[in-house]
């Protein structure tokens, strides 16, 4: 059996985060539970299978997790992952593999997503800055989670490069 709770997984596992283009109605979230705890169970990186677990927070980020210290996720497994989460996309009409949207924390607490170039608009307007809260998807490791830098200041990531006013 691959699937464990996450919160259950080290600090050193190895981490994927994805957001949705669009936040996931309750039958959504439900949907997804099911469909990922289905996957997990049945992961594998060479016959073998990992010790694995996942996240969906905010109705819009999956995060998936594996503890290497027993199987390492290999090349194969991971494409597997990514197939799922196309599968998912396309049965659900959002797409959970664009890295290239900001995800952050919007005034009213809610989780907006724009492009790049409207996130570098909105810091030149002043909407935004290095306070707003982002959501960082390229964090690797669940300790990155667990101390706070999936959420975290604009200023403090890579978001950064884009609140350059020009």
């Amino acid at each position: 059996m691959s699937l464990v709770p996450f919160d259950t997984l080290p600090d050193e596992a190895r981490l994927w985060c994805f957001g949705a283009s669009r936040a996931l109605d309750a039958a959504e979230v439900e949907s997804v539970r099911h469909d990922m705890e289905r996957f997990v169970e049945e992961w594998t990186a060479h016959r073998r299978d990992l010790r694995a677990g996942f996240a969906l927070t905010h109705d819009r980020f999956l995060l998936v997790a594996v503890d290497e210290s027993l199987t390492g996720a290999s090349g194969c497994s991971i494409d597997a992952l990514m197939s799922q989460l196309r599968a998912l996309g396309t049965r659900l009409d959002t797409d959970f593999l664009d890295s290239l949207p900001v995800w952050f924390r919007a005034a009213d607490g809610s989780v907006g997503m724009v492009s790049r170039a409207e996130f570098a608009e909105d810091a030149r307007a002043g909407s935004v800055s290095g306070e707003t809260l982002v959501f960082d998807l390229t964090v690797g490791r669940l300790a990155d989670v667990r101390q706070g830098r999936f959420e975290t200041p604009a200023g403090v990531t890579w978001h950064r490069s884009l609140l350059k006013t020009v």
